[in-house]
């Protein structure tokens, strides 16, 4: 629902690409910095290169940390207000990592900061439901994904260029002021969304009552536990990427080009995914992709048990494995919020802190397992996939590709 009191009605277009760039907060926020770890690590005193890790898993944390708090919040008070709450304090703390003189506060900050910035995450997945409905509402999820996508490609050669013009800590000031734009442009053109029907107190009986709610319907839950298991998998691969190719295949000039190769057609199947998704259905596209992401992994794990791989097909499976991840992330997350509407908020925050944080650290450990080989980190992708197909088949009781669903007309 469109505010009808905005003075100037907000555009389908604008929404989709504003609601993409609130997104893409957290992708520039984790992608821009991995350029940068070695500077971190050798300006903040840390030798561990395992350990800086920390810098990209602890902002993942934060982010999975207080999901639980900006839903109901969103709930009771209305999308707006919180989400530029939110996003100011993603600013804050920005700067605040800029200005860190030690590696213990960077981290802190960053953890504040991943906790600002899941305000993004969960009104952008409630506010999409609040608008949408059943294969639009897939349609434009995927198409939010997509910006999201995106960015990977050309985030860490933007922090390259940073780079280039000075020290690691004008990333974080050049995220601040995206922050700044962001909250600016959310206020002064996004409208509430909240149905005045679905706005609730913040009552813990009725908040306890809407997360029980979440965890007993069977979609939300088996679809949030798959989410979970494919988002550790994407984790892993941030966290561990500059230490694969630097280290692993001993290419460290390669490493925006790299991103730019793996994303690229991840951000092209996620455009193709809002083409075909309203034709296909939900299920029969997200669980063909779920299907593919874990058939590629698998594969590639074992060639790399088998021969030690180059660069180049390194490169080229890990492509076709995130164009499967493509087709199948959007598409879980709607499933997982299709009987969600009347606690949106809620519901977006209690599947947003088990994918978040359990994905965090899920990436984590695959990533401490790194030994200088691609080995680890490709064994523990595929165990992310067959766990996602595990419960994916268990969700839908063994029965994949269901009929399409009748799609609705977005909520006027």
């Amino acid at each position: 629902m469109l505010d009808s009191k905005s003075p100037r009605r907000i555009g389908p277009k604008e929404t989709v690409v504003l609601l993409a760039g609130l997104m893409a907060l957290n992708a520039f926020a984790i992608d821009s910095m991995i350029p940068a770890l070695p500077d971190i690590g050798s300006d903040l005193g840390v030798s561990d290169h395992n350990k800086r890790q920390l810098v990209v898993v602890a902002y993942m944390l934060g982010f999975g940390s207080t999901q639980l708090l900006w839903g109901p919040l969103a709930d009771r008070f209305g999308r707006k207000p919180i989400l530029a709450a939110g996003v100011a304090l993603y600013t804050v703390f920005a700067m605040l990592c800029g200005i860190a003189k030690s590696f213990e506060l960077l981290i802190a900050a960053r953890f504040a900061m991943g906790a600002s910035a899941a305000v993004s995450r969960v009104l952008v997945v409630a506010m999409v439901r609040d608008i949408f409905e059943g294969e639009e509402m897939a349609r434009v999820m995927s198409l939010t994904f997509m910006v999201f996508m995106v960015v990977p490609v050309i985030a860490p050669s933007i922090g390259q260029v940073i780079l280039m013009a000075g020290p690691w800590r004008l990333i974080f000031i050049v995220l601040a002021a995206y922050g700044l734009l962001m909250g600016l442009w959310s206020w002064l053109r996004l409208p509430e969304t909240l149905h005045p029907e679905y706005r609730r107190s913040l009552n813990l009986g009725h908040i306890f009552t809407a997360i029980g709610q979440t965890l007993s319907d069977r979609l939300s839950l088996g679809y949030t536990l798959a989410l979970t298991a494919t988002f550790g998998g994407l984790t892993a691969y941030i966290a561990s990427i500059q230490q694969i190719v630097f280290d692993a295949f001993e290419a460290p000039n390669a490493i925006g080009l790299v991103f730019a190769l793996v994303a690229a057609p991840m951000a092209a199947a996620s455009w193709g995914n809002s083409k075909i998704v309203t034709r296909f259905g939900v299920r029969r596209v997200g669980h063909s992709g779920l299907i593919a992401f874990t058939f590629v992994t698998v594969t590639h794990a074992v060639i790399a048990s088998l021969i030690e791989e180059p660069l180049w097909l390194f490169v080229t499976m890990m492509a076709a494995a995130f164009v499967g991840f493509a087709f199948t992330s959007s598409n879980l997350s709607t499933l997982a919020m299709r009987n969600m509407a009347p606690i949106a908020g809620t519901a977006s925050s209690v599947q947003g802190v088990m994918g978040t944080v359990g994905g965090a650290i899920i990436g984590f450990a695959i990533g401490q397992a790194f030994d200088g080989t691609v080995r680890p980190f490709l064994i523990g992708l595929a165990g992310c996939a067959l766990v996602a197909v595990v419960a994916t088949l268990v969700t839908e009781k063994g029965r994949l590709f269901g009929a399409k669903e009748t799609s609705r007309q977005p909520v006027a």
